[in-house]
């Protein structure tokens, strides 16, 4: 069962953000699933959604609760604690 990861944040700078997960989610890390999109809020363009598929549960719980993701997001400019939200098929 598929399940959905939606992530939302605010970033210090979106462009170094970007760059940043640009490149983690090249790498193909386990555990990251399958990014599909980024958005930024029309009001306030730092605040940003993320949205990525993983293959079962267990997958997209090891995402959100990964000490490499919290470091990630640390090092790429995440202001905050992330809301981090799973959804699965329905």
């Amino acid at each position: 069962m598929a399940v959905t990861a939606v992530v939302q944040h605010r970033v210090r700078d979106y462009a170094a953000w970007r760059e940043i997960y640009d490149g983690f989610a090249e790498l193909g890390e386990p555990g990251v699933g399958t990014p599909v999109g980024v958005y930024r809020a029309i009001q306030d363009p730092s605040n940003v959604l993320v949205i990525h598929i993983f293959e079962s549960p267990a997958d997209a719980e090891l995402f959100s609760q990964a000490a490499y993701m919290r470091e990630v997001m640390q090092l790429a400019g995440v202001e905050g604690q992330p809301r981090i939200e799973l959804y699965e098929d329905a």
